[in-house]
């Protein structure tokens, strides 16, 4: 039997892992995972009661094999009942599934709401043409923002930075105004130091174009209208959140034979000629090394490289991998009796408060990026969605800087301090709170990923290994685009193609991105 070594049990390990046990015999497979829990930053935390999914993850997909993989993990709600208070405004795409009442392992469908919080006021996300927006920009700026579009429709930028990539499409004041400052937050860097790569995975198809061609379509009631990803309107989500489906997963793949090495942190990869013949791990403070036929990295592609041994890659392939940015990422949870928000909305929600998935932090005036209200990713986050809201408020930042090292008591007041400034909170009110860190949550484009294009080129001379996932290919993947690559991982090695360029093209055309910063 031939062993497969999957490195890294997110979504892209667990996917390859399930596809490789339920479709042949004839492989082991040994998942190898670094931290104590399942599901990468797709993973669901627990504190008190209440759930935090970490950087939101909403369940949406163009690609059928995805979609469908993940009904047959988690099968979709039916219809829901009308005293079913928890579930508030959900409404189902499927009749006859489970209850969620009833059932834990079950998909629920939610609105998607996205606004943008700048200038202390709602605006839509994607910004849209309605009165109201207008009202909250006032004369003054529309009139700036729109004669700024028109100028980008007439004159455009060489793409060569991200900054003249949205400028070319929502012109030079809307990018200012709803762009720029949340990019630098984001990032740590300006718009015009970032490849216009990350604007052409996330926001493809967006534009002031797009908005206006589905706002006339919804006005006219064309029902077969093409939706850009950015405007979809409902999802799935588990009720538990994400990561309830990839340890729903990682027990499928247990059941089929296959191994889970928690806490087992991969050290070295050894390579000989243009294979890998094994990785050294440590776990519990010993030092193991596990060989295998095929090795599958979701790992972060810097690692990877820089802990080659035996035959390793040449001195350029080690600077270009070295030098491979990241943004590390901070969520505080919030617990509060209420939001000083006032649902002006047509939405209906439990306890009334505003109906968004996350609120965009735009004004600069404050180092929050984005709130996530819980209550309405699923109530079923919050021990007592009726009478608390659970909120996660999301800090871009770098491992080690001042913000990273903060201590939780100082990080958590520092947040809450923030809110009450916005006149969401008052500090005072905080039941319960906990922050959460993770470590390159974003691979970044700039500094030497201009030159990734090397390091791939290497890694595909190594026939037995593939790259997957977000990190694994240092791509800013969404959940959908990780488990794409680990399926064809698996049907590579399924059907003995060393060719990697399929994995590779993923998420590299022009058709479909999900906006959100995912998660």
């Amino acid at each position: 039997m031939k062993r497969v070594v999957i490195i890294g049990a997110g979504p892209a390990g667990l996917t390859a892992a399930h596809e490789i046990l339920s479709r042949s015999k004839d492989y082991e497979v040994v998942v190898l995972e670094e931290t104590g829990e399942i599901g990468g930053i797709s993973r669901t935390v627990r504190h008190n009661g209440n759930r935090m999914d970490i950087g939101g993850h909403r369940f949406f997909s163009k690609d059928p094999r995805v979609s469908d993989w993940w009904e047959k993990m988690m099968p979709t709600q039916g219809a829901p009942t009308f005293d079913d208070k928890r579930l508030g405004r959900t409404m189902p795409l499927a009749e006859g599934g489970p209850d969620p009442e009833k059932e834990d392992r079950v998909m629920l469908v939610r609105h998607r709401v996205s606004r943008i919080y700048y200038l202390r006021k709602f605006f839509d996300y994607p910004i849209s043409l309605k009165v109201k927006t207008l009202k909250n920009l006032g004369a003054r700026r529309t009139l700036v923002g729109g004669f700024s579009y028109l100028k980008s429709m007439c004159v455009k930028r060489p793409e060569d930075s991200l900054e003249n990539f949205y400028i070319n499409r929502f012109g030079k004041s809307l990018y200012s105004m709803f762009f720029e400052g949340y990019t630098e937050k984001l990032w740590g860097r300006h718009p015009s130091q970032i490849a216009a790569d990350w604007g052409a995975q996330r926001v493809k198809g967006l534009s002031v174009t797009a908005i206006l061609k589905d706002m006339f379509a919804r006005a006219f009631g064309k029902k077969d209208r093409k939706v850009e990803t950015s405007l979809i309107e409902q999802f799935y989500y588990p009720k538990f959140g994400p990561g309830q489906l990839w340890e729903t997963a990682a027990a499928e793949v247990e059941k089929m034979g296959g191994t889970l090495l928690m806490e087992a942190r991969v050290t070295a990869v050894r390579i000989e000629g243009n294979r890998v013949v094994s990785v050294s791990y440590m776990k519990d403070g010993r030092k193991e090394e596990l060989t295998g036929d095929e090795f599958i990295s979701s790992m972060p592609v810097k690692d990877l490289i820089l802990g080659m041994e035996g035959d390793e890659p040449d001195f350029e392939v080690k600077r270009i991998a070295g030098g491979l940015p990241y943004r590390d990422f901070v969520t505080v949870g919030l617990l509060v009796p209420r939001l000083n928000l006032k649902n002006d909305t047509d939405m209906k929600t439990l306890a009334n408060i505003v109906p968004d998935c996350w609120i965009y932090v735009q004004d600069t005036d404050v180092k929050l990026g984005r709130i996530q209200i819980f209550n309405n990713w699923s109530p079923y986050l919050v021990e007592d969605p009726e009478k608390t809201v659970w909120i996660g408020l999301e800090y871009f930042c770098d491992e080690g800087d001042d913000f990273w090292n903060m201590s939780d008591e100082a990080c958590i007041a520092f947040a809450a301090d923030e809110l009450e400034r916005m006149g969401i909170i008052r500090a005072s009110d905080v039941i319960d709170a906990h922050r959460e860190k993770v470590k390159k949550a974003y691979p970044a484009y700039f500094d030497t990923y201009y030159e990734i294009d090397r390091v791939i080129d290497y890694l595909n001379t190594l026939e037995n290994l593939y790259c997957v996932g977000r990190n694994g290919q240092h791509r800013y993947n969404n959940m959908d685009h990780s488990m794409a690559t680990a399926f064809l991982a698996a049907d590579n090695i399924l059907a003995g193609v060393r060719d990697k360029a399929n994995i590779w093209a993923v998420n590299t055309d022009q058709e479909y991105h999900e906006e959100k910063n995912d998660g």
